[in-house]
């Protein structure tokens, strides 16, 4: 499916949310939203959200919620980038949604002080895009199919980084 020219940027906003579901999906059910740090605010709904469905899914539902989420994801993000005509807004987080799910997929059980670690290197690689991560972030740019990949594309390779300092932490 080939996207028409994106219209003027134009801002979330709660009605925007609504007005289609890859909006509500995208904007990660309101928490992109958030006038401060909506990454971060992602990320924690991302984290709690994870602890509500590891509490009621099998393993296996888990991780077919996780591909599906990635999927379903790279719609919404494609979606939502192209009706606020903006590449990669910072009001989308399902990709930081979907990199806490993975991590904490792979990394529990863990307490506590090891979710909020997971939780703190995820955002420090996101935010400080060291490396990989900054390869990643710029190696699908744009609008259409290739820009919502490239949406989630750069916070999976944030969350494999995470997960390798958490491998490294265990191992040591």
């Amino acid at each position: 499916m080939a996207f028409p020219s994106p219209p003027s940027p134009r801002q979330a906003s709660v009605s925007f949310m609504l007005a289609h579901p890859a909006h509500f999906m995208a904007l990660g059910m309101g928490s992109g939203l958030s006038p401060v740090a909506p990454g971060t605010m992602g990320s924690l709904f991302g984290w709690f959200s994870w602890l509500f469905i590891q509490d009621h899914l099998s393993i296996t539902a888990q991780a077919l919620v996780i591909v599906l989420a990635i999927v379903m994801g790279w719609w919404a993000c494609t979606v939502t980038a192209h009706h606020m005509g903006v590449s990669d807004p910072g009001a989308i987080v399902w990709d930081e949604v979907i990199a806490m799910w993975l991590i904490l997929f792979l990394v529990m059980p863990t307490g506590f002080w090891g979710q909020l670690a997971a939780f703190v290197l995820f955002r420090f690689f996101d935010i400080n895009k060291p490396g990989p991560v900054a390869w990643a972030d710029q190696c699908f740019k744009g609008f259409g199919w290739r820009g919502g990949f490239g949406i989630i594309w750069d916070d999976l390779v944030a969350a494999f980084c995470t997960l390798l300092v958490l491998a490294l932490w265990r191992f040591l």
